[in-house]
């Protein structure tokens, strides 16, 4: 099954059928109904990312297989980009022989993720700066390995992380899952290789992040965990933006706790250690983890979806104020999230009212989201006919209907 449009449904039926299992047997070792489970075969119905994680768990099968995520480089339609940043990050070209411009760098990554958290082009604005940005990056790496400029090579390696950074959301959204996780473990090495015990959080939330994506559930909540135990002992003395840091590493565990169905595990991470955290940091973007007490809202949201709790889940929806976060991202992520609450309802007109809100957030987003898409799917083959026009349009907008 190489076509990464090829519908997630079709996808479970495929592996479910090679697996040799009923859907009555797969749909018990999930925990799901076998209704249910007929109904996200025939793309009626788009399943949560933890009954998603379930399944594949269930079928012996990564995650990644099902959503469709392209892995090699000539499954890079998503984005073309993908294939240069391959070739660039595997070149290790020699170092330039001219002294890096330092500070031209750093601006210039800077603006990369001002345009990526924050312009609604963000895909195809980024994609045209970091091919030759991460060329340059690394040339400047190379140049001052053996510096004897310690502080120029500290901040040479700073840099680097901070693309990386970059890179692993870019590369992930695009469909990349292999360089997502190559770039962030590149980003823990020059975390380590600046001695730098805040970045080496940041890297280790960064890799958290990948390995979730990957369905490495206990690999992501080992390192978090550990980061956590890493950064109290490296700064005793806790600041805002290491509470920001260690905040955004309890989500992260808690995330792992509901994929694992421990869902009051999930809760007391958010509500204890995680809601302490953002209240010391109070809202902020420390190494570009949009970390505060909007975001623990938002993972609240996903927690209660998870454990079930629609409607607990959309009571906390109703009460953030999704517009304060400075992350495109973030408010195209939670729109999805309230646009799946409200299909496990089956409320077809307040899925699609969301999706247009997600679009209107991040309108490339939608296109690259697989998840969204199949949602669309769903939308399209079940949607009342008095619904119909809007949903065919959001298809064709994000590429599904021409």
């Amino acid at each position: 099954m190489g076509s990464a449009e090829i519908p997630i449904g079709e996808r479970i039926r495929f592996y479910r059928t090679a697996s040799k299992k009923s859907q009555a047997v797969v749909a018990g070792l999930a925990g799901i109904s076998e209704n249910y489970l007929s109904q996200i075969e025939r793309g009626v119905r788009t399943p949560t990312i933890d009954k998603l994680h379930l399944l594949a768990r269930v079928m012996d099968v990564p995650v990644a297989v099902l959503i469709g995520e392209p892995s090699f480089e000539e499954d890079s339609a998503l984005h073309p980009v993908a294939a240069t940043l391959q070739r660039v990050l595997t070149a290790y070209e020699s170092a330039p022989a001219e002294p890096p411009d330092l500070a031209e760098l750093r601006a210039r990554v800077d603006t990369a993720w001002g345009l990526w958290q924050g312009s609604t082009n963000r895909f195809t604005e980024v994609s045209m700066l970091v091919p030759d940005l991460t060329r340059e990056v690394q040339g400047a790496v190379r140049t001052l390995r053996k510096s004897s400029d310690a502080q120029a090579r500290r901040e040479a390696y700073q840099i680097s992380t901070d693309l990386y950074f970059l890179l692993r959301t870019f590369t992930k959204r695009v469909g990349r899952m292999d360089l997502s996780l190559m770039v962030a473990d590149r980003a823990v090495t020059s975390a380590e290789s600046a001695d730098d015990p805040l970045r080496i959080a940041a890297a280790k939330w960064n890799l958290a992040q990948i390995l979730l994506s990957q369905g490495e559930t206990e690999g992501a909540e080992d390192v978090a965990l550990r980061s956590i135990e890493d950064l109290r002992c490296e700064l005793p003395a806790r600041t805002p933006d290491q509470a920001a840091l260690e905040g955004a590493l309890w989500l992260v565990a808690a995330i792992t706790s509901g994929r694992r169905h421990d869902h009051w595990t999930a809760r007391e991470r958010v509500q204890g250690p995680a809601t302490e955290a953002a209240r010391e940091a109070g809202e902020g973007n420390v190494f570009w983890t949009v970390f505060g007490p909007l975001n623990v809202g938002l993972h609240t949201v996903s927690v209660e979806m998870q454990a079930g709790e629609v409607t607990e889940a959309l009571y906390v929806a109703d009460r953030l104020d999704v517009n304060r976060s400075p992350s495109i991202e973030r408010r195209m992520t939670f729109a999805l999230e309230v646009a799946r609450c409200y299909d496990q309802r089956q409320e077809d007109a307040a899925v699609i009212l969301h999706l247009m809100n997600a679009e209107a957030s991040g309108p490339e987003d939608l296109r690259y989201n697989t998840l969204a898409r199949d949602l669309v799917r769903s939308l399209l083959k079940r949607a009342r006919p008095t619904f119909q026009p809007q949903v065919q349009a959001i298809a064709r907008r994000i590429g599904l209907l021409e």
